[in-house]
């Protein structure tokens, strides 16, 4: 499962710098997280917005079917979550 998790770190350090023109999710602080042993959650926190293009840019990255949630934040800032099975 590390390297299941390893490949999806690399694969989104290295697309982001494509998919993501203006830096609204590359260089903002991201968590990973194992939810149940199958699950993996990407929260990204301080993104001052996220364009439909971007979100699907990161799905495409991404080597399995995940899910996206975008939710306030702050007043200027949202959080960004990508749930991705690791079966």
């Amino acid at each position: 499962m590390s390297e299941q998790i390893g490949e999806i770190q690399r694969r989104l350090t290295d697309g982001l710098a494509k998919i993501d023109p203006h830096h609204r999710l590359l260089g903002r602080p991201v968590h990973y997280r194992v939810i149940d042993g199958a699950t993996l959650e990407i929260t990204y926190r301080d993104v001052p917005g996220i364009a439909e293009a971007e979100v699907l840019g990161v799905k495409r990255l991404l080597p399995n079917d995940c899910f996206c949630s975008v939710s306030p934040q702050t007043a200027e800032c949202v959080t960004v979550r990508f749930v991705v099975s690791l079966k």
